[in-house]
């Protein structure tokens, strides 16, 4: 059997000294992790759980990149995430403007730890470092996910909601404009490949333009995620699984399906959770 681990985030805050007083206060992102960390856990995975402060973006690419030291072809890698989504204009190559570079709408989608927000393209590359067909599962409880997984290869507002504020958006990408330029630029995995990398797997809490609905006890998109597994009776796979979390959410809040490299037929038709 292919070995699994699992990474699971959940951040119910985040450090003010580092997003300019905002603390990004929410509820049931720590319980996420936990749920489902033990989804995970009872399928064989071997599961890391980071919540709030332990969620920076150092702890998270440690973890991530000592998985890609693990893992080889076959393996499985289960990320969660749980916490606040943002959006930055994406500046690569020099035309955000115009909306003609990587991102359709020019906007590069971040995930939100707790010390600086982590770019979709710091997530690419991450996910690169991973060995020709390592199957990669992300399970995303944020705003504007759709899809934050890329690898080469909306509604009003409301207090629930696990987005940044645009004042706090904008301010903090004026004040990290030049970072995020540095961080874009920084070389990609640069290793000899045989094949097209990992094979990735994204079931998200909304669209790209949507926001992900906070709970008293879980997320809405993990709420329905925890219902449809049913606690394994669940058989299908992940696009009926997909399919099953949509259905049980409002169309405001349409969780999202995002392939990228070239998983086979075999990987997306797996049970979830699959070790």
């Amino acid at each position: 059997m292919a070995p699994g681990l699992a990474l699971h985030v959940g951040l119910d805050s985040v450090d003010p000294a580092r997003y300019e007083g905002w603390e990004g206060t929410l509820v049931a992102c720590e319980n996420d992790a936990h749920d489902v960390a033990r989804l995970a856990r009872a399928a064989g995975s071997e599961s890391t759980v980071l919540l709030t402060p332990e969620g920076t973006v150092a702890n998270v690419t440690a973890v991530l990149g000592g998985a890609a030291a693990r893992l080889g072809p076959g393996d499985i890698l289960l990320f969660g995430y749980s916490g606040h989504g943002g959006q930055v204009p994406d500046e690569n190559d020099g035309s955000a403007a115009t909306g003609s570079d990587d991102e359709p709408d020019a906007l590069d989608e971040t995930l939100v730890p707790y010390d600086r927000q982590f770019l979709d393209d710091e997530v690419q590359r991450a996910f690169s470092a991973f060995a020709d067909d390592v199957r990669i599962v992300s399970f995303f409880d944020c705003c504007h996910s759709g899809g934050s997984i890329e690898i080469p290869g909306g509604p009003v507002a409301d207090a629930t909601a696990r987005f940044m504020p645009e004042p706090q958006q904008r301010q903090l990408y004026d004040r990290d404009r030049g970072f995020h330029a540095e961080l874009r630029r920084s070389p990609a995995d640069s290793r000899p490949r045989n094949g097209a990398g990992p094979d990735a797997l994204l079931v998200s809490a909304c669209q790209d333009n949507q926001e992900a609905s906070d709970g008293d006890v879980n997320g809405a998109f993990t709420e329905a995620l925890l219902q449809v597994w049913d606690d394994g009776a669940f058989r299908g796979g992940h696009r009926d699984f997909h399919r099953s979390i949509q259905r049980r959410l409002p169309p405001t809040q349409s969780p999202n399906l995002y392939l990228t490299a070239t998983p086979d037929q075999e990987f997306v038709d797996q049970r979830p959770f699959t070790v």
